[in-house]
């Protein structure tokens, strides 16, 4: 299918002529609102999968955090856990570590430090304005670690995982190629992975950075906006047919 700009969608930057078989959407902020995704939009997920659009979740969660409160997780063909660190398929409830876990002695500081944390197998996470506490911890143990934020909340992964590293990997196992990918999202943490898809796509509730950086800008926002770009996408492989 040839990219245009839906009707629905405000473009923001120029886009490129590519196939689209695979839609890859962050969680909290893009599907969910408050952390819920509504019916319309399960609605047109299982729509998108029907249609034969693979599915692939992109988020910075922890994979038994996210079960707990989404357990359509299962509908996905496979789901990129921890900000790119796992890999998740909730065909088999198998998971891969793309990632090594942080040193036990640097989580140890940060509890002795007091700072709130959130473990998953790879990723270590807190919340704004501990990153100074992170940063000079990090900087102590001299680590290779890298700090990403997300709406008020700091993730500590290796140097050199992010979303986009994780799709990648994804996309692999499903033998697509990125360029077959139509992502979308809302947050700083996700402007990796969308600038490796073949077309990028901000809710209408993204931070402007995002827009920015994006092929369109959908008029609804969180769930809407997906709900949104689906019509499309289905609309565009009607067409194609």
């Amino acid at each position: 299918m040839s990219i245009a700009p839906p009707p629905s969608a405000e473009p923001a930057r120029g886009s490129r002529s590519v196939t689209l078989r695979a839609l890859a959407t962050d969680y909290d902020g893009t599907l969910a609102h408050d952390g819920a995704v509504t019916e319309s939009t399960l609605a047109a997920l299982q729509k998108a999968k029907d249609a034969g659009l693979r599915l692939i979740l992109v988020t910075g969660r922890e994979i038994h955090d996210l079960a707990k409160v989404f357990p359509q997780m299962a509908w996905f063909d496979l789901a990129v856990m921890e900000n790119g660190a796992v890999l998740y398929h909730p065909d088999t409830g198998e998971s891969e570590l793309l990632a090594e876990a942080p040193p036990s002695e640097f989580v140890k500081r940060l509890h002795a430090l007091g700072l709130p944390l959130q473990l998953g197998h790879a990723i270590v996470a807190t919340w704004e304005p501990h990153e100074k506490e992170v940063l000079a911890t990090i900087k102590e143990l001299g680590l290779e670690l890298q700090v990403i934020f997300n709406k008020g909340n700091v993730m500590v992964l290796p140097s050199g995982v992010n979303k986009a590293t994780g799709l990648r990997r994804a996309t692999a196992e499903l033998g697509l190629d990125v360029s077959e990918v139509a992502g979308v999202g809302d947050a700083e943490n996700d402007h990796a992975f969308l600038e490796v898809c073949g077309l990028s796509v901000a809710v209408a509730n993204a931070l402007p950075s995002i827009k920015e950086r994006v092929n369109m800008v959908t008029q609804g926002d969180h769930g809407k906006g997906v709900e949104e770009l689906i019509e499309w996408l289905l609309s565009q492989k009607e067409r194609a047919q």
